[in-house]
């Protein structure tokens, strides 16, 4: 098991950046870890990012690619999303998720479903 606890999120101007933390605790280095945003108004979490238990794969939705970075210490039990020029569709409430099954399939990582654990969220506003 392990519990995750984000933090980093708050007002940030269009074109700014924001570094979202996800700390985590138990066996965190064995997990998959996902980023996912829900958006204002929204009920489902969409996929923003993530990166496998040894940091050897990244994934990134195509809204996001080249923008933000995920990355992950797990001697520090951390895993970072760095937001780069951030725009106003990126706000929302931001959840970081952990897998502990191998995903055969990689698009299976972009699911929210298949995630086991979550994070309770961190709101990011992004003014104009």
């Amino acid at each position: 098991q392990v519990q995750l606890v984000e933090s980093g999120g708050g007002l940030v101007q269009s074109g700014g950046s924001l570094r979202l933390s996800c700390a985590g605790s138990g066996r965190f280095g064995d997990y998959t870890m996902g980023w996912f945003r829900q958006a204002p108004g929204k009920e489902e979490r969409d996929f923003v990012a993530a990166i496998t238990y040894n940091s050897d794969t990244t994934y990134y939705s195509d809204s996001v690619k080249g923008r933000f970075t995920i990355s992950r210490d797990n001697a520090e039990s951390t895993v970072w999303l760095q937001m780069n020029d951030v725009r106003t569709d990126d706000a929302g409430v931001y959840s970081c998720a952990a897998r502990g099954e191998y995903c055969s399939d990689s698009r299976s990582y972009k699911t929210a479903r298949i995630y086991d654990y979550w994070g309770q969220g961190t709101q990011v506003t992004v003014s104009s």
